[in-house]
């Protein structure tokens, strides 16, 4: 009797070629599930991957293996499998903008050529799903939340998952990366500690894709102080600046609005209702400059701008919205009042040529043929984000792993998280300083998903495969600190 359910444990492997940086690669390709087993030994998930390895490597124990995941909650791994590492990238304009037919192309780029990859769809999304138990009944939906659904439960099963993928894979030897992107980093940071702590693997590198505040805080005014460097990037790409501003190179705008971001605007937000009406009227002034805004209605938001109703208000005298998670991207609202825009204009465009795509490809490339739907967007929540300590505990992974570097990739125009925030991460990581040769920052003149724009691809992945050639260490090298005999 047919019936749309997924096989727990079952792959199929295809091969493949594709020209990387001018060099033949061939390669496998394995789509497939492989369970979640509770501590019982039982099958609770099945969870569906795709893992490529590149052909003709004698040696695997030095080559090095990404582990990537997406974010949401309940995102697939769809957004940085065919279109950032992956072999394959999405068929878009050389903008991110989405062209028919949809589909897919080689991707010069892919870090394919340096490393194998698996990206992994956590339980409810792409075609990764909860299993009944031996009975044949489901956990309920309270049951599942504490199973799977939430910042540590998600970081625990993970962590067994990717155990036993690298063990039946024989790749424990293999130097390892996690890359996560969205809320992915605020998995990837806490999977480094819980695979180093519970799992007793090591990785070489995190790589943190437009990051979150992975449990770092940053309420009140160091929030609305670190969106300045953001709007003022959104608004100098809509030449929406005053002209001595527009008339800079992005990259020499930016450091004088962070400077002011710590050294003025943020002590400012700080004081609240203690600044005198010349200071308040004296740092809205200069928030418009940067921001695009007009300084009275800076003053009316008492210096605290909403990114929501930046989308809305930047462009608004010209009847047009900017996008949330890449503002170069333009929406139309039915009335042009408002504090914030009717919809994200860039989720749409994105989703217009994702979703055939990754449908297409699956089934027609990779032969990975089932009824279950791929979900873009999987059924998460409500979430548990209780206790998240997810960039503290990357920090103490870090500080007891000499090997263990970090590589934050951001774009500019990102309003949903933003770039600034993303440094900021850093310097809270390790507040210290002791670490901070082994953190590397890249920015990128596009949104989120900084590798739609096809300048970006080409060097969003050569920042990352420089990353992790240079964070393999030397044949020899011990991992110890310096002083150590």
């Amino acid at each position: 009797m047919p019936s749309a359910k997924l096989a727990a444990d079952e792959t199929v492997t295809t091969e493949h070629r594709v020209t990387i940086k001018g060099e033949r690669v061939e390669y496998t390709a394995t789509a497939g599930t492989q369970p979640v087993f509770d501590e019982s030994g039982d099958a609770i998930a099945a969870l569906h991957y795709t893992y490529y390895q590149r052909e003709g490597v004698k040696d695997r124990a030095n080559r090095p293996l990404l582990i990537s995941f997406n974010g949401g909650p309940g995102s697939a791994s769809v957004w940085m499998h065919i279109a950032y590492t992956g072999p394959k990238s999405l068929r878009v304009d050389d903008e991110g903008f989405p062209i028919m037919p949809y589909g897919v192309k080689d991707n010069p780029h892919s870090v394919l050529d340096v490393a194998d990859i698996v990206f992994v769809n956590p339980v409810n999304t792409g075609y990764s799903r909860v299993l009944p138990n031996s009975k044949g009944e489901m956990p309920s939906r309270d049951q599942q939340q504490k199973m799977f659904f939430g910042v540590n439960a998600d970081v625990k099963y993970l962590a067994d998952w990717i155990n036993t993928f690298v063990t039946r894979n024989e790749r424990w030897r293999s130097p390892k990366y996690l890359i996560g992107e969205s809320y992915g980093t605020t998995r990837v940071s806490g999977l480094a500690l819980e695979l180093q702590n519970r799992q007793w693997m090591y990785f070489n590198g995190v790589i943190l894709v437009s990051p979150t505040d992975i449990g770092i805080n940053r309420d009140g005014p160091v929030k609305a102080a670190n969106r300045l460097p953001y709007f003022a990037a959104a608004a100098w790409y809509h030449k929406a600046l005053p002209e001595d501003l527009q008339s800079l190179d992005l990259l020499e705008l930016l450091p004088q609005v962070e400077e002011y971001t710590l050294d003025t605007y943020l002590p400012a937000l700080a004081k609240g209702h203690m600044l005198s009406d010349a200071e308040k009227r004296e740092v809205a002034e200069q928030v418009a400059r940067y921001s695009g805004l007009d300084a009275d209605v800076i003053m009316q938001t008492n210096l605290d701008v909403e990114t929501r109703f930046f989308w809305k208000e930047l462009l608004r005298d010209r009847g047009q919205t900017i996008g949330r998670l890449d503002s170069r991207y333009l929406g139309i609202d039915r009335a042009d009042v408002g504090e914030s825009p009717d919809y994200n204009a860039e989720l749409t465009s994105w989703l217009h040529s994702f979703t055939p795509a990754i449908n297409y490809y699956m089934r027609e490339v990779l032969n990975y043929k089932t009824d279950v739907k791929y979900n873009m967007f999987g059924s998460v929540h409500p979430w548990d984000r209780s206790n998240d300590r997810t960039g503290h505990q990357l920090g103490e992974a870090m500080r007891a792993n000499p090997y263990l570097h970090v590589l934050t990739q951001s774009g500019y125009f990102d309003g949903a998280t933003n770039y600034f925030d993303a440094k900021f991460n850093h310097w809270h990581i390790d507040p210290s300083g002791k670490m901070r040769d082994r953190f590397s920052f890249k920015g990128y003149r596009s949104g989120h998903m900084m590798y739609l724009r096809a300048e970006d691809l080409r060097q969003s992945n050569d920042d990352l495969r420089e990353f992790i050639l240079n964070t393999l260490p030397k044949v020899g090298e011990p991992a110890k600190y310096e002083g150590q005999q």
